[in-house]
């Protein structure tokens, strides 16, 4: 009597295959996100601290990496600013020699800079990236630095100019009264000193008048 042959269908690690890799793509693509400072405004001949924060899904390891990089306005190519792993490497040559300095803590996810004594050449878009192992990809922060002669008045500093002029003036209306009142105080003081003097000389008078006044006794 002959046995019914098997059924023929997927093999069981074809099954295990298949389920892994639809594991695979739900799960989430761990990834460090960097937030910078869209544009920054400096004026020419001064420092400036460009703030570069991240976040990674990992926690901050020895392995951790900050790269900075620098483009001019219309060029593709970028060159280096500063290096970070284990320890800040500022650039040994380039416009950046001795320029920039680090400015960061990395276990409080801050990976910023300084540059130094800014000028027009400086025109241009600095990028920082963040790699974590295993967080290694993710976005790029781009910071687009302006270098100006005269600091142009947003309307941030329009509103910090005003507020400042309100709290200046309400500081000195209250200096002003308080030196009214402490004036005001003072001059009562000496109107009662002045009419108890009165009163004590009239007194005074009083009693001699009435002394001389008496007739003498026999």
């Amino acid at each position: 009597m002959d046995l019914p042959s098997p059924v023929h269908g997927p093999s069981w690690m074809g099954a295990v295959l298949f389920l892994g890799g639809q594991l695979l793509a739900l799960w989430p693509v761990t990834a460090v996100e960097v937030h910078t400072s869209r544009e920054v405004e400096a004026l020419n001949g001064t420092n400036v601290r460009l703030k570069c924060t991240f976040s990674s899904s990992s926690p901050v390891g020895q392995r951790l990496s900050v790269t900075w990089n620098f483009r001019l306005q219309g060029m593709n190519s970028a060159e280096s600013v500063f290096y970070y792993y284990e320890e800040p490497y500022p650039p040994t040559n380039g416009r950046f020699k001795e320029r920039v300095t680090w400015d960061g803590n990395i276990d409080r996810n801050d990976a910023s800079i300084v540059v130094w004594n800014l000028n027009p050449t400086d025109n241009g878009t600095f990028t920082c990236q963040v790699k974590n192992p295993p967080d290694v990809d993710g976005t790029i922060g781009e910071i687009q630095l302006r270098v100006v002669q005269r600091v142009h008045f947003s309307e941030i500093h329009i509103l910090a100019v005003v507020i400042g002029a309100a709290c200046a003036l309400m500081i000195i209306v209250v200096i002003v009264v308080v030196v009214w009142r402490h004036y005001r105080k003072r001059r009562q003081e000496k109107s009662t000193e002045m009419v108890e003097t009165e009163l004590t000389e009239k007194e005074k008078l009083k009693s001699t008048e009435e002394k001389v006044a008496v007739p003498l006794e026999d």
